[in-house]
Protein backbone atom coordinates (compact mmCIF):
# COMPACT_ATOMS: atom_id res chain seq x y z
CA UNK A 1 0.00 0.00 0.00
CA UNK A 2 3.11 2.26 -0.02
CA UNK A 3 2.19 3.62 -3.45
CA UNK A 4 -1.30 4.58 -2.24
CA UNK A 5 -1.86 8.23 -1.36
CA UNK A 6 -3.24 8.82 2.15
CA UNK A 7 -6.44 10.85 2.36
CA UNK A 8 -5.91 14.33 3.83
CA UNK A 9 -7.94 17.50 4.28
CA UNK A 10 -5.61 19.24 1.84
CA UNK A 11 -6.26 16.57 -0.78
CA UNK A 12 -10.03 16.82 -0.32
CA UNK A 13 -9.91 20.60 -0.63
CA UNK A 14 -7.85 20.30 -3.81
CA UNK A 15 -10.41 17.94 -5.37
CA UNK A 16 -13.21 20.35 -4.47
CA UNK A 17 -11.69 23.70 -5.41
CA UNK A 18 -8.60 23.39 -7.65
CA UNK A 19 -9.79 24.01 -11.21
CA UNK A 20 -6.56 22.46 -12.55
CA UNK A 21 -6.87 19.42 -10.29
CA UNK A 22 -7.81 15.83 -11.17
CA UNK A 23 -10.85 15.28 -13.36
CA UNK A 24 -12.38 12.31 -11.57
CA UNK A 25 -12.15 9.59 -8.96
CA UNK A 26 -12.88 6.09 -10.16
CA UNK A 27 -13.22 2.58 -8.82
CA UNK A 28 -13.82 -0.80 -10.41
CA UNK A 29 -15.33 -3.63 -8.33
CA UNK A 30 -15.29 -7.26 -9.37
CA UNK A 31 -18.54 -8.94 -8.43
CA UNK A 32 -19.44 -12.60 -8.05
CA UNK A 33 -22.72 -14.43 -7.77
CA UNK A 34 -23.28 -15.69 -4.23
CA UNK A 35 -23.63 -19.17 -5.74
CA UNK A 36 -20.37 -18.92 -7.68
CA UNK A 37 -16.65 -19.06 -6.95
CA UNK A 38 -13.89 -16.76 -8.15
CA UNK A 39 -12.45 -18.07 -11.41
CA UNK A 40 -15.59 -20.00 -12.34
CA UNK A 41 -18.33 -19.13 -14.81
CA UNK A 42 -21.16 -17.21 -13.13
CA UNK A 43 -24.87 -17.52 -13.86
CA UNK A 44 -26.95 -14.42 -13.13
CA UNK A 45 -30.22 -12.87 -14.26
CA UNK A 46 -29.95 -9.41 -15.87
CA UNK A 47 -32.91 -6.99 -15.87
CA UNK A 48 -35.59 -7.65 -18.49
CA UNK A 49 -36.71 -4.72 -20.65
CA UNK A 50 -39.99 -4.48 -22.55
CA UNK A 51 -39.65 -5.42 -26.24
CA UNK A 52 -35.92 -6.02 -25.73
CA UNK A 53 -35.45 -8.76 -23.16
CA UNK A 54 -31.90 -8.64 -21.87
CA UNK A 55 -29.74 -5.68 -22.89
CA UNK A 56 -26.81 -7.51 -24.50
CA UNK A 57 -24.42 -5.78 -26.91
CA UNK A 58 -22.06 -7.58 -29.29
CA UNK A 59 -18.68 -5.88 -29.75
CA UNK A 60 -16.61 -5.88 -32.94
CA UNK A 61 -14.53 -8.84 -31.72
CA UNK A 62 -17.67 -10.85 -30.99
CA UNK A 63 -17.62 -10.37 -27.21
CA UNK A 64 -21.07 -10.04 -25.72
CA UNK A 65 -21.57 -7.53 -22.90
CA UNK A 66 -24.70 -7.58 -20.73
CA UNK A 67 -26.12 -4.74 -18.68
CA UNK A 68 -26.65 -6.02 -15.13
CA UNK A 69 -27.71 -2.76 -13.45
CA UNK A 70 -28.17 0.60 -15.17
CA UNK A 71 -26.88 3.98 -14.03
CA UNK A 72 -30.38 5.05 -13.00
CA UNK A 73 -31.02 1.83 -11.12
CA UNK A 74 -27.72 2.12 -9.26
CA UNK A 75 -28.60 5.68 -8.22
CA UNK A 76 -31.93 4.43 -6.89
CA UNK A 77 -30.10 1.80 -4.84
CA UNK A 78 -27.61 4.32 -3.43
CA UNK A 79 -29.99 7.15 -2.59
CA UNK A 80 -31.92 5.43 0.26
CA UNK A 81 -28.74 5.77 2.37
CA UNK A 82 -29.71 9.45 2.72
CA UNK A 83 -32.98 8.56 4.50
CA UNK A 84 -33.06 8.86 8.28
CA UNK A 85 -34.31 5.26 8.58
CA UNK A 86 -31.13 3.96 6.92
CA UNK A 87 -28.92 4.65 9.91
CA UNK A 88 -26.18 5.76 7.49
CA UNK A 89 -24.04 8.78 8.30
CA UNK A 90 -25.30 10.42 5.10
CA UNK A 91 -28.76 10.90 6.62
CA UNK A 92 -27.34 13.43 9.08
CA UNK A 93 -26.01 15.71 6.36
CA UNK A 94 -29.19 16.34 4.36
CA UNK A 95 -32.70 17.71 5.00
CA UNK A 96 -35.39 15.05 5.40
CA UNK A 97 -38.48 15.84 3.31
CA UNK A 98 -41.50 13.57 2.91
CA UNK A 99 -44.51 13.96 0.64
CA UNK A 100 -47.79 12.55 1.94
CA UNK A 101 -49.65 10.94 -0.96
CA UNK A 102 -52.77 10.09 1.03
CA UNK A 103 -54.02 9.40 4.56
CA UNK A 104 -56.35 6.71 5.84
CA UNK A 105 -58.01 6.17 9.23
CA UNK A 106 -56.10 3.63 11.31
CA UNK A 107 -59.26 1.65 12.15
CA UNK A 108 -57.90 0.80 15.60
CA UNK A 109 -58.17 3.91 17.78
CA UNK A 110 -61.25 4.68 19.93
CA UNK A 111 -62.57 7.24 17.44
CA UNK A 112 -62.37 4.75 14.56
CA UNK A 113 -63.96 1.91 16.53
CA UNK A 114 -66.85 4.11 17.65
CA UNK A 115 -67.54 5.59 14.22
CA UNK A 116 -69.75 3.82 11.68
CA UNK A 117 -67.48 5.12 8.94
CA UNK A 118 -64.05 6.17 10.29
CA UNK A 119 -62.52 9.35 8.84
CA UNK A 120 -58.99 10.69 8.89
CA UNK A 121 -60.27 13.93 10.43
CA UNK A 122 -61.40 12.23 13.63
CA UNK A 123 -58.85 9.40 13.66
CA UNK A 124 -56.35 9.73 16.51
CA UNK A 125 -53.51 8.15 14.55
CA UNK A 126 -54.19 8.29 10.80
CA UNK A 127 -51.96 6.17 8.58
CA UNK A 128 -49.96 8.09 5.98
CA UNK A 129 -48.84 6.79 2.61
CA UNK A 130 -45.77 8.92 2.00
CA UNK A 131 -42.58 9.02 -0.01
CA UNK A 132 -39.25 10.56 0.87
CA UNK A 133 -37.74 13.00 -1.61
CA UNK A 134 -34.91 10.45 -1.81
CA UNK A 135 -37.35 7.83 -3.14
CA UNK A 136 -38.62 9.88 -6.08
CA UNK A 137 -37.24 8.83 -9.45
CA UNK A 138 -36.67 12.40 -10.67
CA UNK A 139 -35.81 13.85 -7.25
CA UNK A 140 -36.58 17.57 -6.96
CA UNK A 141 -37.83 17.58 -10.57
CA UNK A 142 -40.34 14.78 -9.96
CA UNK A 143 -44.02 15.18 -10.83
CA UNK A 144 -44.91 14.52 -7.18
CA UNK A 145 -42.91 17.60 -6.13
CA UNK A 146 -44.62 19.59 -8.89
CA UNK A 147 -47.93 18.49 -7.35
CA UNK A 148 -47.08 19.51 -3.77
CA UNK A 149 -48.10 23.19 -3.36
CA UNK A 150 -46.22 23.82 -0.09
CA UNK A 151 -42.93 22.39 -1.38
CA UNK A 152 -43.01 23.45 -5.04
CA UNK A 153 -42.37 27.21 -4.58
CA UNK A 154 -39.08 26.58 -2.76
CA UNK A 155 -37.89 24.02 -5.30
CA UNK A 156 -39.09 26.14 -8.22
CA UNK A 157 -37.20 29.17 -6.91
CA UNK A 158 -34.06 27.05 -6.50
CA UNK A 159 -34.23 25.88 -10.12
CA UNK A 160 -34.85 29.45 -11.30
CA UNK A 161 -31.81 30.70 -9.37
CA UNK A 162 -29.79 28.00 -11.06
CA UNK A 163 -31.07 29.00 -14.50
CA UNK A 164 -30.69 32.76 -14.10
CA UNK A 165 -27.53 33.09 -12.00
CA UNK A 166 -25.99 29.61 -11.95
CA UNK A 167 -26.31 29.58 -8.15
CA UNK A 168 -26.73 25.95 -7.04
CA UNK A 169 -26.72 26.68 -3.30
CA UNK A 170 -30.52 27.04 -2.94
CA UNK A 171 -31.05 23.62 -4.54
CA UNK A 172 -28.27 22.08 -2.43
CA UNK A 173 -29.99 23.47 0.67
CA UNK A 174 -33.29 21.70 0.00
CA UNK A 175 -32.52 18.77 -2.34
CA UNK A 176 -28.77 18.03 -2.47
CA UNK A 177 -29.17 14.58 -4.06
CA UNK A 178 -30.59 16.30 -7.14
CA UNK A 179 -27.04 17.57 -7.60
CA UNK A 180 -25.26 14.38 -6.51
CA UNK A 181 -27.27 12.08 -8.81
CA UNK A 182 -28.40 14.67 -11.34
CA UNK A 183 -31.87 15.61 -12.53
CA UNK A 184 -33.76 17.33 -15.35
CA UNK A 185 -36.39 19.91 -14.54
CA UNK A 186 -38.42 18.98 -17.61
CA UNK A 187 -41.75 19.50 -15.83
CA UNK A 188 -40.85 22.86 -14.29
CA UNK A 189 -40.26 26.18 -15.98
CA UNK A 190 -36.46 26.20 -15.80
CA UNK A 191 -35.66 23.16 -17.97
CA UNK A 192 -32.37 22.82 -16.08
CA UNK A 193 -30.34 19.65 -16.70
CA UNK A 194 -27.85 18.68 -14.02
CA UNK A 195 -25.17 16.04 -14.69
CA UNK A 196 -24.50 13.28 -12.18
CA UNK A 197 -21.61 13.79 -9.79
CA UNK A 198 -21.75 10.10 -8.86
CA UNK A 199 -22.20 7.53 -11.63
CA UNK A 200 -22.33 3.78 -11.10
CA UNK A 201 -23.10 0.93 -13.52
CA UNK A 202 -22.74 -2.88 -13.53
CA UNK A 203 -21.90 -4.89 -16.66
CA UNK A 204 -21.00 -8.50 -17.34
CA UNK A 205 -18.41 -9.42 -19.99
CA UNK A 206 -18.23 -12.40 -22.33
CA UNK A 207 -21.75 -13.69 -21.79
CA UNK A 208 -24.17 -16.10 -23.42
CA UNK A 209 -27.93 -16.01 -22.83
CA UNK A 210 -29.68 -19.03 -21.36
CA UNK A 211 -33.28 -20.17 -21.62
CA UNK A 212 -35.54 -21.70 -19.04
CA UNK A 213 -38.52 -24.03 -19.36
CA UNK A 214 -41.15 -24.83 -16.77
CA UNK A 215 -44.24 -26.97 -16.48
CA UNK A 216 -47.21 -26.07 -14.29
CA UNK A 217 -49.18 -29.20 -13.49
CA UNK A 218 -52.75 -28.38 -12.48
CA UNK A 219 -55.46 -30.55 -10.93
CA UNK A 220 -56.99 -31.09 -14.40
CA UNK A 221 -56.06 -34.77 -14.57
CA UNK A 222 -57.64 -35.39 -11.16
CA UNK A 223 -61.06 -34.01 -12.19
CA UNK A 224 -63.77 -36.26 -13.59
CA UNK A 225 -65.41 -35.69 -16.97
CA UNK A 226 -68.42 -33.81 -15.54
CA UNK A 227 -66.19 -31.41 -13.61
CA UNK A 228 -64.07 -30.72 -16.68
CA UNK A 229 -67.11 -30.03 -18.85
CA UNK A 230 -68.59 -27.72 -16.21
CA UNK A 231 -65.38 -25.68 -16.07
CA UNK A 232 -65.19 -25.45 -19.86
CA UNK A 233 -68.76 -24.12 -20.04
CA UNK A 234 -68.09 -21.55 -17.31
CA UNK A 235 -64.95 -20.26 -19.02
CA UNK A 236 -65.40 -16.76 -20.59
CA UNK A 237 -64.94 -16.58 -24.34
CA UNK A 238 -61.36 -16.02 -25.41
CA UNK A 239 -59.93 -17.26 -22.12
CA UNK A 240 -57.94 -20.41 -21.43
CA UNK A 241 -58.32 -22.72 -18.47
CA UNK A 242 -54.57 -22.53 -17.92
CA UNK A 243 -54.85 -18.77 -17.37
CA UNK A 244 -57.01 -19.45 -14.34
CA UNK A 245 -54.84 -22.29 -13.05
CA UNK A 246 -57.17 -25.14 -14.04
CA UNK A 247 -55.06 -26.69 -16.80
CA UNK A 248 -51.41 -27.56 -17.36
CA UNK A 249 -49.23 -24.74 -18.70
CA UNK A 250 -45.77 -25.34 -20.17
CA UNK A 251 -43.61 -22.22 -20.42
CA UNK A 252 -40.31 -21.20 -21.97
CA UNK A 253 -38.47 -17.92 -21.50
CA UNK A 254 -35.27 -16.11 -20.58
CA UNK A 255 -33.14 -18.10 -18.17
CA UNK A 256 -30.38 -15.70 -17.22
CA UNK A 257 -26.88 -15.54 -18.69
CA UNK A 258 -23.65 -17.41 -18.16
CA UNK A 259 -20.74 -15.01 -17.54
CA UNK A 260 -17.31 -16.27 -18.57
CA UNK A 261 -15.54 -12.96 -18.06
CA UNK A 262 -15.97 -10.52 -15.18
CA UNK A 263 -19.01 -8.92 -13.62
CA UNK A 264 -17.83 -5.37 -12.94
CA UNK A 265 -19.24 -2.37 -11.15
CA UNK A 266 -17.73 0.94 -12.25
CA UNK A 267 -18.14 3.96 -9.96
CA UNK A 268 -17.04 7.46 -10.97
CA UNK A 269 -17.09 10.81 -9.17
CA UNK A 270 -17.05 13.62 -11.73
CA UNK A 271 -14.82 16.35 -10.26
CA UNK A 272 -15.12 18.53 -13.38
CA UNK A 273 -18.91 18.67 -12.98
CA UNK A 274 -18.49 19.28 -9.24
CA UNK A 275 -16.20 22.26 -9.78
CA UNK A 276 -18.60 23.60 -12.39
CA UNK A 277 -21.18 24.32 -9.67
CA UNK A 278 -21.13 27.75 -8.06
CA UNK A 279 -22.75 29.65 -5.21
CA UNK A 280 -23.66 33.31 -4.82
CA UNK A 281 -20.00 34.33 -4.25
CA UNK A 282 -16.54 32.77 -3.97
CA UNK A 283 -16.92 31.78 -0.32
CA UNK A 284 -20.30 30.16 -0.94
CA UNK A 285 -18.93 28.39 -4.02
CA UNK A 286 -16.15 26.83 -1.94
CA UNK A 287 -18.65 25.76 0.73
CA UNK A 288 -20.97 24.23 -1.87
CA UNK A 289 -18.24 22.23 -3.60
CA UNK A 290 -16.79 20.88 -0.37
CA UNK A 291 -20.24 19.82 0.80
CA UNK A 292 -21.14 18.05 -2.44
CA UNK A 293 -17.72 16.39 -2.61
CA UNK A 294 -18.27 15.02 0.90
CA UNK A 295 -21.72 13.68 -0.03
CA UNK A 296 -20.38 12.19 -3.27
CA UNK A 297 -17.51 10.41 -1.54
CA UNK A 298 -19.69 9.06 1.26
CA UNK A 299 -22.18 7.85 -1.34
CA UNK A 300 -19.64 6.26 -3.67
CA UNK A 301 -17.82 4.42 -0.86
CA UNK A 302 -21.03 2.97 0.60
CA UNK A 303 -21.35 -0.81 0.39
CA UNK A 304 -24.88 -1.33 -0.89
CA UNK A 305 -26.75 -4.63 -0.94
CA UNK A 306 -26.19 -6.40 -4.26
CA UNK A 307 -29.39 -8.45 -4.27
CA UNK A 308 -30.48 -6.80 -7.50
CA UNK A 309 -33.36 -9.12 -8.39
CA UNK A 310 -34.38 -12.78 -8.24
CA UNK A 311 -31.48 -14.81 -9.62
CA UNK A 312 -29.00 -11.93 -9.27
CA UNK A 313 -27.59 -11.84 -5.75
CA UNK A 314 -24.01 -10.58 -5.96
CA UNK A 315 -21.08 -10.02 -3.63
CA UNK A 316 -17.82 -8.09 -3.90
CA UNK A 317 -14.91 -10.35 -4.85
CA UNK A 318 -12.03 -8.37 -3.33
CA UNK A 319 -11.37 -7.38 0.28
CA UNK A 320 -10.77 -3.71 -0.53
CA UNK A 321 -11.65 -1.32 -3.34
CA UNK A 322 -8.84 0.29 -5.31
CA UNK A 323 -9.88 3.92 -5.74
CA UNK A 324 -7.97 5.88 -8.37
CA UNK A 325 -7.37 9.60 -8.78
CA UNK A 326 -7.71 10.39 -12.49
CA UNK A 327 -5.45 13.31 -13.55
CA UNK A 328 -5.87 15.40 -16.67
CA UNK A 329 -2.71 13.79 -18.04
CA UNK A 330 -0.66 10.78 -17.10
CA UNK A 331 -1.30 7.71 -15.02
CA UNK A 332 -3.99 7.20 -12.43
CA UNK A 333 -2.87 7.01 -8.80
CA UNK A 334 -4.36 4.95 -5.98
CA UNK A 335 -5.81 6.79 -2.99
CA UNK A 336 -6.89 5.43 0.37
CA UNK A 337 -10.66 5.65 0.78
CA UNK A 338 -10.88 2.29 2.57
CA UNK A 339 -9.15 2.61 5.94
CA UNK A 340 -10.86 3.51 9.20
CA UNK A 341 -8.73 6.65 9.33
CA UNK A 342 -9.95 7.72 5.88
CA UNK A 343 -13.58 7.00 6.81
CA UNK A 344 -13.30 9.03 10.02
CA UNK A 345 -11.61 11.94 8.24
CA UNK A 346 -14.28 11.94 5.54
CA UNK A 347 -17.08 11.92 8.11
CA UNK A 348 -15.53 14.88 9.96
CA UNK A 349 -15.05 16.68 6.65
CA UNK A 350 -18.72 16.15 5.83
CA UNK A 351 -19.84 17.41 9.25
CA UNK A 352 -17.82 20.58 8.81
CA UNK A 353 -19.00 21.11 5.23
CA UNK A 354 -22.65 20.60 6.20
CA UNK A 355 -22.82 23.28 8.92
CA UNK A 356 -23.46 26.23 6.55
CA UNK A 357 -26.00 24.15 4.60
CA UNK A 358 -27.71 23.11 7.82
CA UNK A 359 -28.10 26.77 8.76
CA UNK A 360 -29.51 27.53 5.31
CA UNK A 361 -32.04 24.70 5.75
CA UNK A 362 -33.17 26.08 9.13
CA UNK A 363 -33.47 29.54 7.59
CA UNK A 364 -35.80 28.19 4.90
CA UNK A 365 -38.24 27.22 7.67
CA UNK A 366 -39.67 24.50 5.46
CA UNK A 367 -41.88 21.74 6.83
CA UNK A 368 -40.61 18.17 6.78
CA UNK A 369 -43.95 16.89 5.41
CA UNK A 370 -45.89 18.17 2.40
CA UNK A 371 -49.22 17.03 1.01
CA UNK A 372 -49.61 15.77 -2.54
CA UNK A 373 -52.43 17.72 -4.19
CA UNK A 374 -54.59 15.91 -6.75
CA UNK A 375 -55.82 19.17 -8.31
CA UNK A 376 -52.24 20.28 -8.95
CA UNK A 377 -51.44 16.84 -10.38
CA UNK A 378 -54.34 17.09 -12.83
CA UNK A 379 -53.20 20.55 -13.92
CA UNK A 380 -49.70 19.17 -14.48
CA UNK A 381 -51.12 16.55 -16.85
CA UNK A 382 -52.29 19.33 -19.15
CA UNK A 383 -48.87 20.97 -19.39
CA UNK A 384 -46.31 20.27 -22.12
CA UNK A 385 -42.99 19.22 -20.62
CA UNK A 386 -39.49 19.96 -21.95
CA UNK A 387 -39.16 16.27 -22.79
CA UNK A 388 -42.35 16.28 -24.87
CA UNK A 389 -41.32 19.49 -26.62
CA UNK A 390 -38.10 17.83 -27.77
Amino acid sequence: MSDTMPLTIELLNQWATDLTGPVALSMRQRLLSVEGEDGEDQIVYPPTFADVGYNIDTLADGTRVALIDSVGSQANRLEPAFQSESGHALSGFVPQIDIVLRTEPCGKCDACEQAKKPTTGKCENPWKEKRSLFELAHRAADAVVQSSPTLLPTVQEAFEDLRKTGNAMPLASVAPTSLVFGCWDSRGGSGEKLPRLVRSIIRAWDVDPLTTASQFNSIWKALDEDQREALKKALPKGKKLSEKGFNDAPAKGLGGIVVRGNIERHVTINLVALRGLVGADDAETETLRKYLLALSLLTATTDIDMFLREGCNLRIADEQDDWKVVPRRGDKKSVDLNSEEAAELLKNYAESAYKPLGKAWVKLDLKSEHDFDMKAAKELLGKTTEEEAE
